[in-house]
């Protein structure tokens, strides 16, 4: 039985479509502090779990 894994990091285009955020509201999370974000060459990517304790937190 497969069970599928969660991912560890979202694209910011995966991050707006999972969380129904707009791509604007990622990136000013991204620059107030309250979303972590790593950069991979150019790519932006998020931690599953940074954007979990966002949506959870209710910080916005």
């Amino acid at each position: 039985m497969h069970i599928p894994a969660e991912p560890l990091a979202y694209s910011v285009a995966d991050a707006c479509r999972v969380s129904t955020l707009c791509k604007s509201q990622i990136y000013n999370m991204i620059r107030s502090g309250k979303l972590e974000a790593r950069k991979l060459g150019r790519r932006t990517l998020i931690p599953a779990a940074s954007l979990r304790a966002l949506i959870e937190g209710g910080a916005a």
